[in-house]
């Protein structure tokens, strides 16, 4: 009971001295608050940089995974991730391949029609940087896209080929002025006239693209009017329960490699790749980036405790006189050194929990920028704690301990 009393009295005394120095005590919480900022800030713009980018990434689901021709290319800073080319995917082997696989996973195809059109109504056009596709019924699905107005292509529309557009929402927004209805109107795509049957529901832009600008034609229809020499078609696979995705890989692979008639000595000559491939190649170089953060910022953690540690040792030597009048009527060098222990460790909490907010806010501009939602790194958050704990026992044990052995009858002498 009595040493809960000498350490609430302590406590009493630490905040008193805190307050009786407000300008050194200032300079201190800020030192320790600059170096929490640094750390819980970066790795908080970090933890929202990889929930955008997960987002981006997996919005197929990662139950979907594609068979292509041409290999992913990628690089992140000096590496670059690649797969190999191979010959084109025909549409007979593309419709062969959803006819052939028998799977709990809805199977789609498509082809990339032009990346570079320019898209007109009235008096109204876009940048000639437009992606058309030409799509199956079954594309929007397997690619998370949904129709907010108006409705999807139809089976009749795919075999008959005709002459119809499914459009994004920020197209909707460049072409359509005033809030315009875009349905049933007749837009210009190049050359051709497509009537607009359907907008589709807002998916969001990131990392230079935006998914609302993407335009939708029947497959069929853009065989016959974007048609070029070795059109090469995108096989997209949704599989019904993501626990299936690598049994229903497996199957696709064997199916598609009878489909090219391939031997079983061959090689496959395509790639399989799962929707989530580019962003666990992203998240693992953000590993990286979130270690040389965290030495960043045990750095400035270290600066701050060498910070705290001298401005506890000019206090120790400012409040000898203090020292020496508290021992001379009995503390104990016990009683002195947790005193002084205690007032490192409470301005060591206090300029953690300024460096907290203000690391979270700024860390959180971030995710402002790049539209993600608000972070609260707990984890972060309960580290920052116990580093301030740390840095205020690393950073007053030595002032603590050169109080505790001063000697009272120099201390009182002491002007």
């Amino acid at each position: 009971m009595r040493s809960t009393a000498l350490f609430a009295e302590n406590i009493r005394i630490a905040l008193q001295s805190i307050r009786s120095n407000i300008l050194r005590s200032i300079l201190t919480v800020l030192i320790i608050a600059i170096g929490i900022t640094a750390l819980v800030g970066i790795l908080t713009a970090i933890e929202s940089i990889k929930t955008s980018i997960t987002k981006e990434f997996t919005i197929l689901g990662a139950n979907t995974f594609s068979i292509t021709s041409r290999g992913m290319r990628v690089q992140i800073g000096n590496q670059r991730y690649r797969t190999k080319n191979y010959s084109y995917i025909s549409y007979y082997e593309a419709k062969e391949f959803k006819r052939q696989f028998n799977f709990p996973a809805t199977a789609s195809i498509s082809v990339n029609s032009t990346g570079t059109a320019t898209l007109k109504y009235g008096s109204e056009k876009t940048n000639p940087n437009i992606t058309v596709r030409g799509i199956d019924l079954d594309y929007l699905f397997t690619s998370g896209y949904e129709v907010e107005q108006g409705r999807s292509f139809s089976e009749d529309d795919i075999n008959s080929g005709r002459n119809m557009a499914l459009i994004g929402s920020e197209l909707a927004k460049k072409l359509f002025k005033g809030g315009e209805n875009p349905l049933q109107k007749v837009i210009s795509i190049g050359n051709g006239k497509y009537k607009v049957i359907g907008v589709l529901r807002e998916k969001g832009s990131g990392f230079g693209g935006s998914s609302d600008l993407a335009c939708f034609i029947p497959y069929s229809n853009s065989r016959s009017y974007f048609s070029r020499p070795n059109m090469n078609f995108d096989i997209q696979i949704k599989v019904n329960q993501p626990e299936l995705i690598d049994a229903a890989i497996g199957q696709a692979e064997s199916v598609f490699r009878n489909v090219r008639n391939l031997s079983p000595l061959d090689e496959s000559d395509f790639n399989v790749e799962k929707s989530d491939n580019i962003v666990n190649l992203l998240l693992k170089n953000i590993k990286n980036i979130t270690m040389v953060a965290t030495i960043i910022g045990f750095i400035t953690l270290l600066g701050a405790a060498v910070g705290l540690m001298n401005i506890m040792l000019v206090s120790v030597t400012e409040r000898t006189r203090e020292i020496g009048v508290r021992k001379a009527i009995g503390a104990k060098n016990k009683t002195v050194k947790q005193q002084f222990l205690i007032e490192a460790i409470v301005i060591g909490q206090i300029g953690g929990l300024l460096g907290i907010v203000l690391g979270i806010l700024a860390g959180n501009l971030v995710s402002v920028m790049i539209g993600s939602s608000f972070i609260i790194p707990w984890g972060w958050i309960l580290m920052g704690v116990a580093l301030c704990f740390g840095v205020g026992i690393i950073s007053g044990y030595y002032p603590a301990q050169k109080a505790s052995q001063l000697d009272p009858i120099e201390s009182l002498r002491y002007e």
